[in-house]
């Protein structure tokens, strides 16, 4: 089992920088990559950004060169540096954890944070 425990959400003006964590805790061992995902109302859940276990980062067009994925294997955290927030980035913003598992991908989440941005 894994466990995923964001943090870092909040309410920001347009322009304004926000940092998300995501700690895992179980399992870990068996983490191939972990992500960031959001949702925004009424719109479907989209991939942000993910990085691998070694180190590989891929990102969404609508947040290339604003946002960066990091993690930090020894605290077992990942990281989402949120700059020049703009209003459309407002969302419900969720950690995940893709587990390999009886040789399997299974997708692990967290609870989700609100990140809000005023224009």
């Amino acid at each position: 089992q894994v466990q995923l425990v964001e943090s870092g959400g909040g309410l920001v003006q347009a322009g304004g920088s926000l940092k998300l964590s995501c700690a895992a805790s179980g399992s870990t061992n068996s983490i191939e990559a972990m992500a960031w995902y959001r949702q925004a109302p009424g719109q479907q859940r989209e991939l942000v950004a993910i990085i691998t276990s070694g180190g590989m980062t891929n990102y969404a067009d609508s947040v290339k060169g604003r946002f960066t994925i990091s993690r930090d294997n020894a605290k077992n955290t990942v990281y989402l540096q949120m700059n020049s927030l703009k209003p459309e980035d407002t969302a419900v913003y969720y950690c995940n954890a893709k587990r390999l598992y009886n040789q399997r991908i299974d997708d692990v989440w967290g609870q989700g944070t609100q990140v809000t941005v005023s224009s």
